[in-house]
């Protein structure tokens, strides 16, 4: 079987009770880790790309760990730019921290080593990765044995995707990030990460990356930079990763979609043809 993990990416809780956007984004994550612990609990573990909490208030982490008490597969929490890096480590023993105090980690699994990096720059909503954390990244690469892979996880892309708002607030050194990860390009298997609330899929290089839907509000797909920055309420999703020795394959999943599901089969009896032109819940 293959290895599996799920991730999940910008929850934006706020304060208990409180709903953002018109949404309610504790009873959106209930929903998704509900779904995880029905369907996934074979999951090795979830990582959660940051924006756990909207205002990176405490009640607001408090909120996050109640509601992730209730995921039966480990988590690792990181941080994005709607965190507070102090906050979310008093509060969340799932949130990695390394020997400068940043919310990074690694996890090292049969398929390699995961690394988790924090790209929180608390005064602005753009990406930062400074010269310690680009030295601690560049130090547990190189560390690695020489043939270990590694899946990389952060909350900005280190890259343009096209959707212009959310490019003026990617990572700013994206440049420096680059010349970082040269030498492991490789052996880089995949890059995940959040932020920018849409299903994207590609690759960075030859690095292929994929990235997700929040779990509360969206934001809306406009390539038109001239367009007004739109956020939106489309499905919410969680990924399901599933990696052996040859593929890594990222799932999206609309768990709060309630669309009709039916068999392919026609019922016994029944023509398949006539059940497919004369299907019973079509809609006419």
């Amino acid at each position: 079987m293959p290895f599996k993990f799920i991730h999940v990416t910008d929850t934006h809780l706020a304060n208990p009770g409180s709903t953002l956007y018109g949404l309610d984004p504790r009873a959106r994550l209930d929903a998704a880790i509900a779904d995880i612990n029905k369907h996934q609990s074979d999951a090795a573990f979830a990582v959660v790309t940051g924006d756990l909490t909207h205002w990176g208030e405490p009640e607001s982490y408090v909120n996050f760990a109640e509601a992730m008490a209730a995921l039966k597969i480990p988590y690792i929490a990181m941080v994005g730019n709607h965190d507070r890096r102090v906050t979310c480590l008093d509060a969340l023993k799932a949130a990695p921290r390394d020997s400068n105090g940043f919310v990074q980690g690694t996890r090292t699994t049969e398929h390699g080593l995961f690394v988790f990096l924090d790209t929180l720059d608390e005064t602005s909503h753009a990406g930062e990765m400074c010269e310690r954390r680009l030295g601690w990244l560049a130090s547990t690469l190189a560390a690695a044995p020489a043939d270990m892979p590694f899946v990389v996880f952060m909350h900005h892309p280190p890259f343009p995707v096209g959707v212009h708002a959310m490019d003026e607030i990617g990572l700013k050194q994206s440049a420096e990030f680059a010349e970082v990860i040269a030498p492991y390009r490789s052996r880089i298997r995949h890059l995940f990460f959040g932020h920018v609330h849409r299903p994207i899929f590609g690759s960075f290089g030859k690095i292929p990356f994929s990235t997700l839907r929040g779990t509360n509000h969206q934001v809306w797909f406009e390539l038109d930079q001239n367009a007004p920055h739109l956020a939106s309420h489309e499905p919410p999703a969680y990924g399901v990763v599933l990696i052996d020795d040859e593929n890594l394959v990222v799932h999206s999943h609309d768990f709060l979609d309630e669309n009709l599901r039916f068999p392919f089969a026609p019922p016994a009896g029944m023509d398949g043809r006539d059940y497919a032109l004369n299907f019973p819940g079509a809609v006419k």
